[in-house]
């Protein structure tokens, strides 16, 4: 099996091409990325990309057609991938989450590669109703990231062929150790806050719902995607991917950290606004289609896997939220000292301040 995974130096990437060389180590992976967070590593190990048969650096807006040749999966990760940075970076999001997107996967299609696989998201449902979010669900983007989702899918969705089947994994929310962790996703925040200053402070009430999947099950759900049958889903299929047993409220996370880490301090925002980016989401789709793919993370497994991982690095920065292990705080330091322009692109002298 031949593999391309755009967006492979990120948070999920790392993980990922362990767990698909760990399965089919005959198979041969390409990597794609920009480089943006290459250089966030939270590993003793060697580089995670030694895992990799060919890596490829450039921008996904203008993704090189010969890297698809002989491919039969493409994994599509690349993305401005959270809210801060979707804020900051709206129309940017726009054009590499979803106008990118579909650019590849018309290229693909044309090439003869036989799976496509969007690393979609839950957030594009919004907001909490008194039951769990299936797929048919009304979606309610409240955010640039979350919209670009939206768009995506749509547009993926015509494209889809009996020979080029698409799948869209909308994703819970990120959590658990990688190579290159990131700390701006909830849990992980919460972890490294009771380890660092034994402080977890909420922005908000606490009310608000998640439902969250470990990073290593996320690989699991990939790979599902990346062998599933045309019988099983369709052509086309998106589908939620994460557990019933993970819907939380913000504030039971954070005291099952405080549970498990002693002497942490838990402090609420209760004249915070409401957070409309709230919602529950029920699992039963991706149950049927991907039983023996199912998470094996539960939230306890995976507040220990954090704190196991970043002791494990020595983590002890109280400022984390300040450091490279916060995405949006990469992307501006590059910009302030002129290695990124406005667009996100590199720009010619980089290398010499690198």
């Amino acid at each position: 099996m031949n593999i391309l995974i755009a967006g492979n130096m990120g948070y999920i990437g790392p993980v990922l091409v362990q767990h698909l060389k760990n399965n089919y180590p005959d198979s041969r992976i390409i990597g794609f990325d920009i480089g943006y967070f290459s250089h966030c590593l939270t590993t003793t190990g060697p580089l995670p990309e030694i895992m990799i048969d060919k890596q490829v650096f450039g921008d996904i807006r203008h993704f090189p057609d010969e890297l698809l040749e002989g491919i039969d999966v493409v994994i599509n990760l690349a993305a401005i991938s959270n809210d801060p940075m979707g804020k900051t970076f709206e129309d940017i999001t726009l054009e590499i989450n979803y106008r990118s997107c579909i650019n590849l996967a018309k290229k693909a299609r044309q090439a003869g590669v036989k799976h496509f696989v969007y690393a979609s998201s839950c957030s594009m449902y919004g907001a909490a109703d008194d039951f769990p979010k299936t797929e048919e669900a009304t979606l309610n983007p409240l955010t640039a990231y979350a919209r670009s989702k939206v768009f995506a899918e749509k547009d993926l969705q015509a494209l889809a062929r009996e020979n080029f089947l698409i799948t869209c994994l909308r994703f819970s929310t990120a959590c658990g150790f990688s190579p290159r962790l990131r700390l701006d996703l909830v849990l992980n925040d919460f972890v490294a806050g009771a380890i660092t200053s034994k402080k977890i402070n909420i922005l908000s009430d606490g009310t608000p719902w998640r439902a969250m999947i470990h990073v290593k099950d996320m690989s699991r759900a990939i790979e599902w995607a990346s062998i599933r049958a045309r019988e099983n889903g369709g052509t086309f299929v998106a589908v939620n991917v994460g557990s019933n047993a993970w819907n939380h409220q913000i504030k039971t996370v954070a005291l099952e950290v405080q549970k498990l880490i002693p002497e942490t301090q838990v402090s609420l925002n209760e004249d915070a606004p409401a957070d409309k980016r709230s919602y529950r989401v029920n699992f039963s789709k991706f149950e049927q289609l991907a039983p023996d793919f199912q998470p094996h993370f539960n939230l306890e497994r995976t507040i220990k896997d954090l704190q196991e991982g970043l002791t494990g690095i020595g983590f002890n920065d109280p400022h984390f939220r300040e450091s490279s292990l916060i995405r949006l705080k990469v992307l501006n330091r590059f910009q302030q000292k002129r290695i990124l322009d406005q667009d996100l692109s590199w720009l010619p002298i980089a290398a010499s301040k690198t």
